[in-house]
């Protein structure tokens, strides 16, 4: 069976990054956007970080510019930003595409583990979904669903 934790995705610095290293961590995967009506999100799913991370959470961020061309910047922009104006410190990783023929390979997979309102693609930037310890797709989130609303599915998958 394939879960999360089978995929590899290169980091916003350029590093080949296993996710088997996140096993046995609640994490949400976000596709984002810098140029975004929802990229003020980046600062509740930090906080959600910062509150969460010492008990085994992570937020792993995916930039795409499939929408809207929001995401139009360079790796080192896309980082530069995040830092800069939300302070960012969770996992980011390169731009990917997350629909289509090249979306990654996660993506491909997340979407078939839970679909959407349009199927299996992407409606827009910030659609998150909600990975438990083992590697399985627990919840999908629209675009519109605030971070500080999925805490408390969060702590329903942390240990106490």
């Amino acid at each position: 069976m394939t879960t999360a934790w089978d995929f590899s995705a290169t980091t916003i610095d350029g590093i080949e990054q296993q996710l088997a290293d996140y096993r046995g961590k609640v994490a949400l995967v976000v596709n984002t956007a810098s140029q975004c009506g929802f990229t003020p999100q980046y600062g509740p799913l930090q906080d959600l970080y910062d509150q969460y991370a010492s008990r085994g959470f992570v937020v792993l961020g995916f930039p795409c510019d499939q929408f809207g061309h929001q995401e139009p910047g360079t790796e080192d922009e896309i980082s530069t930003f995040c830092e800069s104006q939300f302070g960012v410190r969770f996992p980011m990783f390169a731009k990917v595409d997350v629909n289509g023929k090249d979306a990654h390979p996660l993506y491909q997979w997340l979407k078939s583990e839970k679909s959407g309102v349009l199927g299996g693609a992407i409606k827009w930037n910030f659609t998150k979904f909600l990975v438990d310890p083992e590697g399985n797709v627990v919840k999908r989130y629209g675009s519109t669903t605030k971070p500080q609303d999925i805490a408390k599915d969060i702590e329903a998958l942390l240990p106490a």
